[in-house]
C-alpha cells in the first residue's frame, strides 16, 4: 500500500509549528508495512490543498491529510477536499448528532460550520476534541492537534496495511562516505533495503521483508565495519 501524507498550515511553512504530525505518521505507516511515498506541506489556501489531494489521490493507494479542521476563518481543509471531489460541503447530520449525544454539546454551542463535511463523505468522530474528520473515498482528513490526529488515525489504523518489514540498525564507527563499497557490496549480496544516518557514528539501517535475510545482512556488515565502542 502506497501513501501519502499532507500536512496543512501556514503555521508550519513559518516554522512557527514543528511538524510532528508527519513523523508521527510516517513512523506508523511504516510499522505497519505501508510504504509512505510523499510527505507534502500547503498553506491554509483552498485551491493549493484541493490541487495536491487531486494529484496525489489519483497516484496513491491513500491520502492522509492532517490540520486546518473547525469553523474559523483559516480552516479550509473540508473545502479544499470537497474541491478536489467536485463537491461541496454540508452539513453532515450524523456528525451533528454526534456531537450532541457523544460530545456534550448542545447544537446552540457548536459554532457554524463545525460539523461540515464534503457531501458523501464519511465521518470520523473526534473522541478528544470538537471538530469532526471525514473520509471521502481513499482521501483520510484528520485534525491537526497532534492527540487529535492521533485518536482519529487509531480508528482508522486497520484500513492501512502492507508488507511487514524488518528492520536492524548497524552502527560504524567509520566516515560515511568510507563505507560505500561495503553497502554496495551488501546490496548486491542481500535482497534488503539500506540506509545509512551519519552523526557522531554511522547507523546503517536495513530492512526487508524476511527475517533471516536481514539479520544475515546485519551480521554480514558488522563482520566488515568497525564497531562502535560503548
Amino acid at each position: 500500500m502506497n501513501v501519502a501524507v499532507v500536512t496543512v498550515g501556514d503555521e508550519l511553512l513559518a516554522g512557527d509549528t514543528t511538524n510532528t504530525n508527519a513523523t508521527w505518521l510516517c513512523d506508523e505507516l511504516d510499522a505497519r508495512g505501508v510504504s509512505v511515498e510523499r510527505v507534502t506541506v500547503v498553506p491554509d489556501r483552498v485551491a493549493d490543498i484541493a490541487r495536491v489531494v487531486n494529484e496525489y489521490r489519483a497516484e496513491y493507494d491513500a491520502v492522509i491529510v492532517t490540520g486546518g479542521l473547525g469553523p474559523t476563518h483559516d480552516d479550509l481543509t473540508m473545502k479544499g477536499v470537497a474541491a478536489a471531489f467536485g463537491r461541496p460541503v454540508v452539513e453532515h447530520e450524523e456528525a451533528l448528532t454526534w456531537l450532541t449525544e457523544h460530545g456534550g454539546y448542545t447544537r446552540e454551542d457548536l459554532a457554524t460550520g463545525t460539523a461540515h463535511l464534503p457531501q458523501g463523505a464519511r465521518v470520523l468522530h473526534n473522541e478528544v476534541g470538537v471538530a469532526p474528520g471525514a473520509v471521502v473515498d481513499s482521501v483520510y482528513v484528520l485534525p491537526g492537534v497532534p492527540s487529535e490526529m492521533k485518536g482519529m488515525f487509531e480508528s482508522v489504523a486497520d484500513e492501512f496495511s502492507g508488507v511487514e518489514k524488518h528492520v536492524t540498525v548497524v552502527e560504524a564507527d567509520e566516515p560515511e562516505s568510507a563505507l560505500l563499497d561495503r553497502i554496495e557490496a551488501l546490496q548486491e549480496t542481500f535482497d534488503v533495503t539500506v540506509g545509512s544516518y551519519p552523526g557522531e557514528y554511522v547507523r546503517v539501517k536495513i530492512s526487508g521483508p524476511d527475517p533471516e535475510v536481514v539479520e544475515a545482512a546485519a551480521g554480514w556488515l558488522r563482520d566488515r565495519v568497525d564497531p562502535v565502542e560503548n
